[in-house]
C-alpha cells in the first residue's frame, strides 16, 4: 500500500472536488450559518449544496415558490420546521425534504436548539441568492423580508402570496 492510500484525507482525483470540515465558502444571514460545500463550479452547475446551522428560534424567508429549481433539506441535527402551504412538517434529524419547483415552501427553527440542515439546489442558480443577501448586509442593508423578496426575484422566484 502507498503512504498516499493509508492517509485518511480524502485525495482528489483530476475532476473530482473535495470540500473538508473547515472548507467551503461562509455565509452568515442573520441567525444562519451557511458552508457552501457546492456551488455549482464543479458540477456544470447541475447540483449546488450548503451545510446551514440555524440558531434557536431562527425565523425563515416568506413562503415562495422556485420556478427553475428543485431544493432539498436533509436534517442533519434539530429540528427544522417546513410549511408548505397551509401544511406544517417537522423534521428531525435524518428527514430528507424535497420541494419541487413551484411548490410553495417556507422553513425555521421553532426550538431552542441549533438545527443543521444540509441544503441541495438543481440546477445551483440558487446559491448566489445566498451571496447576494450577504452582499445587502455587508453594504450596511437590512435582511428584511422585502430586501429577500427583491432578491428572490432575480433567480426565478417569487413569494408565494397565496399562503402569506
Amino acid at each position: 500500500m502507498t503512504d498516499e492510500a493509508k492517509t485518511s484525507e480524502p485525495q482528489a482525483t483530476p475532476g473530482v472536488s473535495v470540500t473538508g470540515p473547515d472548507d467551503g465558502e461562509v455565509i452568515v444571514l442573520g441567525t444562519t450559518r451557511m458552508r457552501v460545500l457546492e456551488d455549482g463550479s464543479h458540477t456544470g452547475h447541475r447540483l449546488g449544496m450548503t451545510e446551514s446551522v440555524l440558531a434557536p428560534y431562527t425565523p425563515g424567508p416568506p413562503q415562495h415558490r422556485h420556478a427553475l429549481h428543485d431544493e432539498g433539506f436533509y436534517i442533519v441535527s434539530g429540528t427544522v420546521r417546513f410549511t408548505v402551504g397551509n401544511e406544517d412538517y417537522d423534521a428531525s434529524a435524518g428527514t430528507l425534504v424535497m420541494v419541487p419547483p413551484g411548490t410553495p415552501h417556507t422553513f425555521t427553527n421553532p426550538t431552542g436548539q441549533p438545527a443543521v440542515m444540509l441544503s441541495t439546489f438543481t440546477p445551483a442558480l440558487y446559491v448566489q441568492y445566498f451571496r447576494d443577501l450577504q452582499s445587502l448586509a455587508a453594504d450596511g442593508r437590512p435582511l428584511t423580508p422585502r430586501a429577500g423578496i427583491q432578491v428572490m426575484s432575480r433567480y426565478a422566484t417569487e413569494p408565494a402570496t397565496d399562503f402569506a
